[in-house]
């Protein structure tokens, strides 16, 4: 008598299964990013695979022409850039404050200053060349805290390399005068254009955007629920169910509550 051999399954190289590489194209200087951001956080918090989802943060600066150097009050600067007075400039921040006080998150506008925001951007790059994706984040979320609860000035170097050091720097391996010497130079400025040149290619118009794997993307700061959705869906394209080799599609089976006789 012979028996056949078992048929093999067809799965992924990694039996825990395969990376999502989740992109966010955000800049300091949108309070709805910071949201997001938070938002997008307590998803991947909850989802089953967060230990393989890589998260890379990509630039994107909605105000390119702002001059370089220290800032200015953001109240001001947005009533004279959008040509509104300061009053409708308040009830607009006052709304975006009380949603980011849902999420944890106490904005003050009063004392926000209006910076490009270029270096800030060259930063992150350089926390994840230096420190990895952990630094990263943390140097983002820094840099928020910084632009919309305490006033900081990012358009001033000392200020940055402050917030670099608070992030952790430091550990790995770059103090205050190695940031500083860092910025005074080009390091990180390409891989800021590349951010910004792929979200152009990508149709990006508007932040924050997130893509997962290059084909998924949600736009601005959905709710929690939503960046779920986006995190599940990625998984099972990425992680598609085992599919048997080798079988024959005629053979006879039973489906839900019926069989084929």
């Amino acid at each position: 008598m012979t028996t056949s051999s078992p048929t093999a399954l067809t799965t992924s190289p990694n039996p825990t299964g395969a990376t999502v590489l989740v992109e966010v194209w955000s800049d300091i200087a949108c309070p709805w990013c910071y949201i997001g951001k938070r938002r997008f956080a307590a998803a991947l918090q909850s989802f089953a695979h967060r230990d393989h989802v890589e998260v890379v943060w990509r630039s994107y600066e909605l105000s390119p022409e702002t001059p370089a150097g220290p800032g200015v009050p953001e109240i001001a600067a947005l009533s004279q850039r959008m040509g509104a007075p300061v009053e409708r400039i308040r009830e607009m921040f006052a709304h975006v404050t009380e949603v980011a006080a849902a999420d944890g998150l106490d904005y003050d506008f009063d004392v926000a200053l209006a910076a490009n925001t270029f270096d800030a951007h060259r930063l992150v790059h350089l926390a994840r060349e230096h420190g990895g994706a952990e630094l990263a984040d943390r140097t983002l979320e820094a840099l928020f805290a910084a632009q919309f609860t305490r006033g900081g000035d990012l358009g001033t170097r000392s200020v940055l390399a402050q917030i670099a050091a608070g992030a952790g720097f430091g550990d790995a391996g770059l103090d205050d005068a190695a940031v500083l010497a860092t910025l005074a130079g080009d390091d990180a400025a390409d891989a800021v254009r590349q951010d910004e040149a792929e979200a152009r290619g990508l149709g990006v118009t508007g932040v924050p955007f997130f893509v997962a794997g290059r084909r998924l993307a949600v736009s601005g700061a959905q709710p929690v629920e939503v960046f779920s959705r986006l995190l599940e869906t990625a998984w099972s394209e990425a992680n598609p169910p085992p599919t048997l080799a080798g079988t024959d599609d005629a053979a006879g089976a039973c489906v839900d509550d019926s069989c084929a006789i």
